[in-house]
């Protein structure tokens, strides 16, 4: 009878630890929705008595009332109190509800070169995805590879890089490329918990992010960069003199340190040898006229982002005439039921928010009020260009800390100007430092876009971590000094 009941018991024991744990589970779910709505509820306190509070030395109404947003947002952005769409539109809202700012410096984002060129980026990442022309490139890529598993990491941080240069979203890169990768890692044998997993999985999540912050298009710090630089300064950055000037040691150099930094810390080899053959069969496939056509219209429009130059063009009318072009009808194409499917609205709020960030912070006189303060913290001395260099790095380091590096332009380019002035380096010099700056990730919560590779790829933030803080190590010794120098080279620091 006992033999008997024991079944019984253990089963009564597993549910009495299964409604346990799912009480504690409600419990803190609970508990995070009391935390966040008391939360919500302390900010519109301060908002309201913000207004009959005296100034903090000397700050306006307008930048006190600023003040309290903005470190609202940032700080919801950095610590993740709410889903990054939801604390965008909070940040809209209250600083309408409060007349923080006009409508049109809150919105100002969604009128913003930058915003439309995320935008005409994400239409042709979905039309790349869509024709399986990425796949076939991806792939075409990995076939070349020497076999080996550093050919295979190598394979992979061109692809991404490479991929750059015609799809101007990370993110849709990422989500195009991390399934290609994790097919490959099968074919190689890396199953789940396997190093060479790990280092394919972080090669695509880092070499999206990193390097491409020296192509103009291609992320949305740079977007925002360009957007904010043209909206508050009229100052235009162009395609090319972009590259040349980060290209060759925060994009070439640094693949080449990703690539080594994840053979030496994420170290396997390849035990499937019939794995290239593999690969290589899957593209000999005949292009359908769909990729054909869009592989034309990609060609055309990586011709014009590197021409801007001559023609005046905005790379981001071309995104959006690309992007247009692929729902056309008559190019066949994309599909406008695929378009309406798969467009991501939360990287377009998001972009458009630090957009609308950086203008209040701009017209509020805030970002006038906390330059001072930055500049009597590190003690700059005009004239001193090379010395007065990592001084403004690091204070646009310290800010990326409290921050996700996407919205760093949106809240040093408005500073941008007073930093000049204090540092005796040109406007473009200091606009230009923040590049630098959000291409280095010493943790992956400070670039999205890699904590969703690592996700896709079941890679923890451990692994992550040591990538980042590996590469930071190795940029802040041996790649800055060098971009600096190659600065110095071409003129634009003396």
């Amino acid at each position: 009878m006992e033999a008997d009941d024991q079944p019984i018991s253990n089963a009564t024991a597993h549910s009495a630890q299964t409604r346990i744990a799912l009480a504690r589970a409600d419990f803190g779910s609970h508990a995070k929705r009391i935390g966040t709505g008391l939360l919500l509820v302390a900010l519109v306190a301060a908002m309201a008595l913000v207004n009959y509070m005296p100034p903090i030395d000397g700050m306006s109404m307008a930048a006190s009332r600023a003040a309290v947003l903005v470190i609202f947002t940032i700080a919801s952005w950095a610590l993740g109190l709410f889903k990054e769409p939801i604390t965008t539109l909070l940040f809209f809202l209250f600083a309408m509800l409060f007349h923080v700012a006009p409508a049109a410096t809150v919105f100002s984002g969604f009128e913003s070169p930058a915003w439309w060129l995320v935008f005409g980026g994400s239409v042709t990442g979905i039309a790349i995805r869509t024709t399986g022309l990425g796949s076939r490139l991806g792939r075409r890529v990995f076939a070349s590879s020497s076999g080996t598993y550093q050919g295979y990491v190598s394979a992979v941080v061109v692809a991404s890089v490479g991929l750059a240069f015609i799809m101007p979203s990370t993110t849709g890169r990422i989500f195009l490329l991390a399934p290609i990768v994790l097919a490959l890692a099968d074919q190689l044998g890396f199953e789940p918990g396997r190093t060479g997993r790990t280092g394919l999985v972080l090669a695509v999540a880092a070499a999206s992010y990193m390097p491409p912050a020296s192509i103009l298009p291609a992320n949305i710090p740079n977007t925002v960069l360009l957007g904010a630089a043209d909206t508050l300064y009229g100052v235009r950055l162009e395609y090319g003199p972009y590259l040349l000037l980060h290209f060759p040691v925060l994009g070439a150099l640094k693949a080449l340190a990703i690539i080594a930094l994840i053979c030496k810390l994420f170290p396997d080899e390849v035990r499937v040898p019939e794995a290239p053959v593999q690969i290589a069969n899957e593209v000999t496939k005949k292009l359908t006229p769909a990729e054909v056509r869009l592989g034309v219209l990609l060609l055309l429009s990586v011709l014009l982002y590197a021409t801007d130059f001559l023609h005046g063009i905005s790379p981001a009318w071309v995104a959006l005439a690309a992007g247009v072009a692929c729902l056309l009808p008559q190019t066949g194409i994309l599909r406008v039921q695929d378009f309406t499917e798969q467009l991501q609205l939360t990287p377009l709020i998001y972009v458009a928010g630090f957009l609308g960030l950086g203008a209040v912070i701009a017209q509020s006189g805030l970002g006038a009020w906390v330059s001072h303060a930055l500049l009597l913290w590190v003690g700059m001395v005009p004239g001193h260009g090379a010395s007065n260099l990592p001084l403004l790095a690091a204070v646009d380091a310290c800010v990326g800390f409290l921050t996700t590096l996407p919205g760093l332009p949106a809240v040093l380019t408005p500073l941008a100007q007073e930093f000049s002035q204090a540092s005796g380096l040109p406007l473009l010099t200091v606009l230009m430092l923040q590049v630098p700056v959000f291409s280095t990730v010493f943790l992956p919560y400070q670039a999205p876009p890699m904590m969703i590779a690592m996700h896709l790829g079941g890679v923890g933030i451990r692994d992550g971590a040591r990538l980042c803080l590996a590469l930071a190590a190795l940029t802040l010794l041996a790649l800055l000094p060098l971009d600096f120098l190659w600065w110095h080279v071409l003129g634009a620091i003396r």
